[in-house]
């Protein structure tokens, strides 16, 4: 899951798209945290969320409010029973092309170099990043659908992956 208060990007248990809502304020955190509730109901009782880590680097206003989206959907998660493991928004960059600090849109075209997944349209960014997140979990359990080059790998050993085996609720499906 990569939040984002225009559209918050999931992917997992065959889902790849966005959360959007059409309000704003703490209407609009309650609708994302709505929608991302149903979605949770639906997803397998072993699922582990891969949440990406919030960004030291945001300036302006914008970030108290998507630390404000980051707490109200961890929350929603805690209150689920859902584990989740927060990846450094670097170390997603760093696994997906192998530079901790390439942009989103270096991210993008790295992914579609190795998945063949063209990312385009609005959302595009969130949605790959959601992918990579989802990839990242899958990898850490020796599940990848894609072969990683070991410079890109050692991204999974900056991330506290405890959750994945969290309690009786191992991961099966990865993450979301």
């Amino acid at each position: 899951m990569d939040p984002s208060l225009t559209s918050t990007g999931y992917s997992g248990c065959g889902l790849n798209a966005t959360i959007t809502s059409k309000f704003t304020g703490v209407e609009r955190l309650a609708d994302i945290s709505t929608k991302w509730a149903s979605l949770l109901t639906t997803a397998p009782s072993n699922v582990v969320v891969v949440i990406e880590g919030y960004s030291f680097a945001s300036r302006n206003s914008q970030a108290h409010s998507i630390g404000e989206l980051g707490g109200v959907l961890r929350l929603t998660m805690f209150q689920m029973g859902i584990p989740f493991i927060e990846v450094p928004p670097t170390c997603r960059a760093k696994f997906a092309t192998g530079r901790g600090n390439a942009s989103k849109t270096e991210v993008m075209s790295s992914l579609s170099a190795r998945t063949g997944i063209v990312w385009s349209g609005k959302g595009a960014d969130d949605m790959a990043d959601a992918y990579v997140l989802e990839e990242m979990g899958l990898a850490v359990q020796g599940k990848a659908r894609h072969d990683w080059p070991k410079s890109h790998l050692e991204a999974l050993e900056k991330v506290d992956w405890s959750a994945v085996n969290h309690g009786t609720k191992e991961a099966d499906s990865g993450s979301e």
